[in-house]
């Protein structure tokens, strides 16, 4: 395979690139709920397939769930990639999405802790994981008069990167991306009373820990940056709903002050527990347990 340069990838991320870009393009000038139908379907049958999503989350789902019967991993690796498009699509129309989600209103024992920070200028860390639609909670929240700033792992493809990223960016608070000047960045915005978002739950550098009962490597850059200025740390999830479009946004109590470890494993505890209830709305794509599932 051809290297392009360092920064730009390799000639395969740019065909892959291309394809993605147009079948974007295509979906968006099609009316909402059509649209965000049609991706859905198109990345559970066609793409998934191919790029070995629907793969790796039976095989994700078959170490986990080593009891649960294969026609119900299908079933959840499906639903899982159904999903995955309907969020990608959700976040590139950012602004039609917001409006779906004019009407939801949050729920949890979060809200109240949130309001006390807000009046008191306390930063707040938002953390929640790739579940629902992950944007769906900063969206509301947003529109309530919140600004939410994030800090995110660029996506391997960097053609890729270079689009998605703006989805991000467009609105909202500012964004960073992952790496030390990112991070200090982010740092510096709740340093100053800010808000921001950070999802935990991909493959890091950091401690190993517990998750869906396996070990998992975890970054603790939310427990370390929120001790360090004495944030607020605020798990929420966008849960979307069984019409496939509208979303219950959850706001949970607050993550106790304590070790980075102990914070990590809570937090990770809290979105285990959507996971249980709705494991089809997790991104069981990631390679989260990559080293575990070579071993077995």
């Amino acid at each position: 395979m051809t290297q392009a340069s360092p920064q730009s990838g390799t000639k395969a991320d740019w065909l892959a690139d291309r394809a993605l870009r147009g079948l974007i393009a295509t979906m968006l000038k099609l009316p909402y709920e059509r649209r965000v139908r049609l991706m859905g379907a198109a990345v559970n049958r066609a793409i998934s397939p191919l790029a070995g999503y629907r793969r790796r989350s039976e095989d994700n789902l078959a170490m986990i769930y080593p009891e649960m019967p294969v026609p119900e991993r299908q079933r959840i690796a499906k639903a899982c990639c159904d999903n995955f498009g309907r969020t990608l699509i959700e976040n590139y129309a950012w602004q039609e999405f917001g409006q779906r989600l004019a009407r939801t209103e949050p729920k949890g024992d979060g809200l109240a802790p949130l309001a006390q920070a807000a009046a008191d200028k306390r930063p707040v860390i938002f953390v929640t994981g790739h579940f629902g639609n992950h944007e769906a909670p900063r969206q509301v929240l947003t529109a309530m008069g919140h600004e939410i700033g994030g800090l995110y792992r660029p996506m391997q493809n960097p053609y890729f990167n270079d689009h998605y990223a703006k989805t991000m960016t467009s609105w909202g608070g500012p964004v960073f991306e992952q790496g030390k000047r990112g991070t200090m960045g982010f740092a510096r915005h709740l340093k100053k009373g800010g808000m921001g978002t950070l999802l935990f739950d991909v493959r890091a550098r950091g401690i190993e820990i517990p998750f869906l009962g396996q070990p998992a490597h975890t970054a603790t850059s939310a427990a370390d940056i929120a001790l360090k200025l004495d944030a607020l740390v605020i798990p929420y999830f966008g849960i979307r709903q069984p019409d496939g479009f509208s979303f219950q946004v959850e706001v949970e109590a607050p993550i106790k002050p304590a070790t980075p470890h102990d914070m990590m494993i809570e937090m990770t505890q809290r979105l285990e527990g959507q996971i249980a209830r709705r494991p089809e709305q997790w991104f069981w794509v990631h390679r989260r347990w990559k080293d575990r599932r070579k071993k077995r």
